[in-house]
């Protein structure tokens, strides 16, 4: 008799691989946590490893469910989210010079955090109902660019650029990936290209001082440009191998801002050093790259569609939030996901990692079948 036949069916057929390197992820990340509160589990570390069970339950739980329900929910979601978008300019409370929260007690939500996973199932759900030959029409356009325009622009108000522009590339690589003509991305980035200079000017004060420092980091070193040049130094001071464990001083003596969330790599690789940084990235590529394989094996359009939208998203998270603590992109607020310190990103990435084994799942179903 088989290991396999001896463990119930639903268990068997969960990714295993993948549970593992996600959990890698976020014990590494509490871990982390646990340092930066000085060897303390409150008050991030704690939470942080009880939102992941949680929230690793929700995806497992999304798992069973077919691709179908997705692509049946994904309109009512999108207006849902909608929704709490514009309650949040209204009942929202201000943040760190930003409005974008709602606080539900158990936890305090992003909404523009949620509208990364929906605007994907919302575009890919609407190519979905398209007959093939209308791709190239004006008509698969339109409303696509009023899916993603919408949102994107309530997200701009509150404000926050960096979580617009996830809203907006993750939009459009659905549109891509449906097949639009290439014509159409080249004359729009050329389009953006021209009108960089104008929307710089409608950028707020502390937005064109990020992309100011971005281009010359040395400018403002303890003004606008310390978050990056302390970022910088806690991660070279890490060498190799690092401090050791609870050895960092840069967030311990909180030299390095927000050490915790979006620069919680910095704090990591201060006390880890290029080994651990490696390592961390190395358990995202290969969540990224079954992430992609799941999408390449499926059948069905919308699925498809879905599984590279979501794969995709999770690595605009990762890329973006690496390149801006090492000074290779502006500073934007992108956590880094399952690592850094909040509830929202965590909730974003196990909805998107749900989704994805639901369509494993299919997949592996229909191959048994055939």
């Amino acid at each position: 008799m088989s290991t396999n036949s001896l463990v119930p069916a639903p268990i068997a057929h969960l990714p295993w691989r993948l549970i593992f390197l996600v959990t890698a992820i976020g014990t590494f990340g509490a871990l982390v946590l646990y340092s930066a509160a000085g060897g303390s589990l409150t008050p991030w570390a704690l939470p942080h490893a009880m939102r992941f069970v949680a929230f690793m339950g929700l995806a497992i739980c999304l798992s069973y469910l077919r691709p179908s329900r997705f692509k049946a929910i994904a309109f009512p979601a999108y207006a849902i989210v909608l929704v709490l978008l514009i309650l949040v300019e209204i009942l929202g409370f201000v943040g760190g010079g930003a409005q974008r929260w709602i606080n539900l007690g158990f936890i305090t939500l992003q909404p523009s955090e949620l509208m990364k996973p929906v605007i994907i199932l919302a575009v890919a759900a609407f190519y979905d109902l398209l007959p093939p030959g209308e791709i190239r029409k004006w008509s698969a356009i339109w409303p696509a660019g009023l899916l993603i325009g919408i949102p994107a622009s309530l997200i701009l108000i509150q404000p926050d650029l960096g979580t617009a522009s996830m809203v907006v590339f993750g939009g459009l690589t659905i549109m891509f990936l449906a097949g639009l003509p290439l014509r159409l991305f080249i004359g729009g980035l050329t389009a953006v290209v021209i009108i960089i200079p104008v929307a710089y000017s409608f950028l707020h004060d502390y937005q064109q001082r990020r992309v100011t420092i971005f281009l010359d980091p040395e400018a403002d070193p303890l003004g606008a440009g310390y978050h990056i040049s302390q970022s910088k130094i806690a991660i070279g001071s890490g060498g190799l191998f690092g401090k050791g464990f609870l050895n960092g001083t840069q967030s311990h003596l909180d030299y390095l801002p927000e050490g915790h969330t979006d620069f919680v790599f910095a704090s990591m690789a201060e006390e880890w050093g290029l080994m651990g940084g490696l390592f961390l990235i190395a358990c995202f590529f290969l969540v990224i790259r079954w992430g992609i394989a799941v999408a390449l094996d499926t059948k069905g359009r919308f699925e498809r569609l879905t599984a590279a939208g979501l794969t995709t998203t999770i690595f605009f998270y990762v890329a973006i939030n690496l390149m801006m603590v090492m000074g290779l992109a502006p500073v934007v607020g992108i956590p880094l996901p399952l690592f850094s310190y909040g509830g929202s990103a965590m909730l974003t990435v196990m909805m998107c990692l749900g989704v994805l084994m639901a369509i494993d799942r299919d997949n592996r179903r229909d191959s048994r079948r055939r």
